[in-house]
């Protein structure tokens, strides 16, 4: 059971890694839950893949410094019906 945690950590930060997704998106993905991407990208990675663990933290921080933002566009895209 631990192998299959760690190996989807790292197939989650390779993902991530390869294309920029939030953790939402590796969620829908990978058919897990948002809990389950973070807790494998914050815990596991790191013990499993420090290096990878880097690269994809940087990521997900640009993230969620561009949440508001994707947020209010969302807001605005619903209220004008497209």
């Amino acid at each position: 059971m631990r192998e299959l945690s760690e190996a989807r950590a790292v197939c989650l930060g390779e993902y991530i890694l390869e294309t920029g997704a939030t953790v939402r998106a590796a969620a829908k993905k990978f058919h897990v839950s948002k809990s389950t991407v973070h807790k494998d990208v914050s815990e596991r990675l790191r013990k499993v893949d420090p290096q990878l663990y880097g690269q994809v933290r940087t990521i997900l921080e640009v993230n969620k410094a561009q949440r508001h933002i994707r947020g209010g566009l969302a807001t605005r895209r619903k209220y004008k019906g497209i």
